[in-house]
């Protein structure tokens, strides 16, 4: 259910950015989403059309790419990703470290907003 209140802000940031940019209609929207976000894109599109309906938004088609989750090793120097769905403990795979930083997987960025 946390979709809805991310969708609620996508909207307001492309009516607000329509409205300063001088648009009448929304056509689509495209975002970035890190797979550590666990967002439905099926479920965004959906509140999307229910809360957007009556406003230059209503109509719209919600464009998600998806970003994979990839750490960076901080004993190696070598990035990597996994399947954060496995229940295993996560290490990287080249050498074994615990010791590595999240680089991409947590985006939520609206990336490009089409108007007329």
């Amino acid at each position: 259910m946390h979709e809805l209140a991310v969708t609620k802000s996508i909207l307001k940031l492309a009516l607000d950015h329509t409205a300063r940019n001088g648009g009448t209609q929304i056509l689509k929207i495209h975002l970035v989403i890190g797979e550590m976000r666990n967002l439905e894109e099926d479920w965004i599109q959906r509140y999307f059309d229910y809360i957007a309906k009556g406003t230059p938004a209503q109509g719209a088609v919600i464009n998600v790419a998806k970003t994979p989750v990839v750490f960076a090793c901080k004993t190696c120097g070598r990035s990597f990703s996994t399947d954060l769905h496995v229940d295993q403990k996560l290490v990287c795979i080249h050498c074994g470290s615990f010791e590595y930083d999240l680089v991409t997987g947590r985006e939520l960025i609206v990336e490009k907003i089409e108007v007329c």
